[in-house]
């Protein structure tokens, strides 16, 4: 039922999606999250080895990396998604619009939270660069290419390089 979700869920948000079946076979980040909730079962149960076997070989079909460490809620839409890395301690939130080329990735080489967490209906733009453990707040906007290395209040709209507020 959660797959059905996702695609309905994509549907709705891409105008070039036609139909269900397009979204299902062709859409490279829906394949990503099949083998990331696979791989989520086997990290799950400590075979870590085997999660992330079937990780690298969902990366190299569909150009998108989630380590299966991550955590993710319902109805992330990864959009186009070539070159996407979600790290080992990324939150993600529900309703979450990913494009290509983003990086949640981590500033520490620790064994702790070190990669972000991203709330609900959350947008971030192709090649955005969210860095660390900080929080993107709800309902916010991450600009194409920004990179993002503090924490930002929902309803935030950043961009630039380092991110500043924009509204």
């Amino acid at each position: 039922m959660a797959l059905l979700d996702t695609i309905q869920s994509i549907k709705k948000r891409d105008p070039a999606a036609k139909s269900l079946i397009e979204v299902l076979l062709l859409y490279p980040g829906v394949h990503a999250l099949i083998g990331y909730r696979i791989a989520r079962v086997f990290y799950n149960i400590h075979f870590y080895f085997l999660a992330r076997f079937i990780s690298q070989l969902f990366r190299f079909l569909t150009g998108i990396e989630i380590h299966p460490g991550a955590t993710i809620g319902k109805r992330l839409f990864i959009d186009h998604g070539f070159g996407v890395v979600i790290g080992e301690t990324s939150i993600i939130g529900d309703d979450v619009t990913m494009y290509h080329g983003v990086t949640l990735g981590g500033k520490s080489l620790e064994s702790i939270k070190r990669h972000p967490t991203i709330g609900n209906n959350v947008v971030l733009g192709a090649g955005c660069k969210i860095m660390g453990n900080i929080l993107i707040g709800d309902d916010s906007m991450v600009g194409a290419n920004a990179v993002v290395t503090k924490s930002l209040p929902p309803h935030s709209v950043v961009g630039g390089v380092p991110a500043r507020q924009l509204k």
